[in-house]
């Protein structure tokens, strides 16, 4: 690369960050503003209401922020225990209807969450599952499983089974296959659709709200309210907490696959 187009790549890499950050920088502005009127480049007034609401410890915020993390750490779980052999499947094996089965996995996220949600809701509360914690895990499923299943399935097609079938050929049974071979092979991909299915799942309002009854309390169902009455100064300190609140969990959730893989001496891309 010559220095032409060295100082152009910079100029363009530099342009993307500061596009990436000034909404961040607004928001934090935004969270220490109590006037802040058009067309004044900079607040009037400032105050720390919002900062000192959200990190309160004798309120709620905190304790629904950990609760939230734990909730959408339960569906990124579950979502990968089910996505892995569906994407599998639908990666590796050739059987009819293939191609139709890719497309409904989709449906989730095509479909709008209000069609199916009060259907979903009935249901539910036949089945003991409205107002609950489970309920919420498993209509969380329902937005996060297309992104987890259509991951790995590019995973898998890319990979396909052939380092598989040598594993067994030496005599590994298929726990040992899944464990040694399968699962560090994935490990990007793992971590990819981990974490975009937290994100989905960190970010759900509606459904948690309406499975959830106002019972199962979220952090995105505590900001909601503030975004909507136009209460800037709350909503920002709110979002501030629910970025660095995401962007910590998805580090740390990389570091902990890296760190696993590396203790058990495994290769991965």
């Amino acid at each position: 690369m010559n220095k032409k187009n060295s100082i152009l790549f910079s100029f363009i890499m530099h342009t993307i960050i500061l596009f990436l950050l000034l909404p961040l920088l607004v928001l934090v502005m935004w969270s220490f503003s109590k006037s802040w009127p058009w067309p004044n480049i900079l607040p009037q007034e400032l105050g720390l209401r919002g900062i000192m609401h959200v990190l309160s410890p004798s309120g709620r915020v905190l304790r629904n922020l950990l609760f939230s993390v734990r909730l959408s750490l339960v569906v990124t779980m579950v979502t990968l225990i089910i996505s892995i052999p569906a994407a599998k499947a639908l990666g590796v094996y050739h059987f009819k209807g293939k191609q139709l089965i890719k497309m409904l996995v989709l449906a989730p996220i095509i479909v709008p969450p209000v069609a199916i949600g009060m259907g979903i809701h009935l249901a539910f509360i036949r089945l003991g599952l409205a107002n609950t914690f489970t309920g919420v895990v498993l209509v969380h499923l329902i937005p996060c499983l297309p992104y987890g299943i259509r991951i790995l399935t590019d995973v898998f097609e890319i990979i396909g089974e052939s380092m598989e079938q040598q594993a067994r050929v030496l005599g590994a049974n298929s726990l040992q296959t899944f464990t040694n071979i399968t699962l560090p092979l994935i490990a990007p991909g793992l971590i990819s659709a981990g974490s975009l299915v937290f994100i989905v799942s960190f970010s759900q309002y509606f459904l948690t709200f309406l499975i959830g009854g106002g019972r199962v309390m979220t952090f995105s169902m505590m900001m909601f309210p503030y975004i909507q009455s136009g209460d800037r100064m709350m909503a920002s300190a709110y979002s501030i907490v629910f970025i660095f609140a995401t962007l910590g969990v998805l580090i740390m959730m990389e570091k902990a696959i890296k760190s696993y893989y590396r203790t058990k001496n495994y290769f991965y891309l």
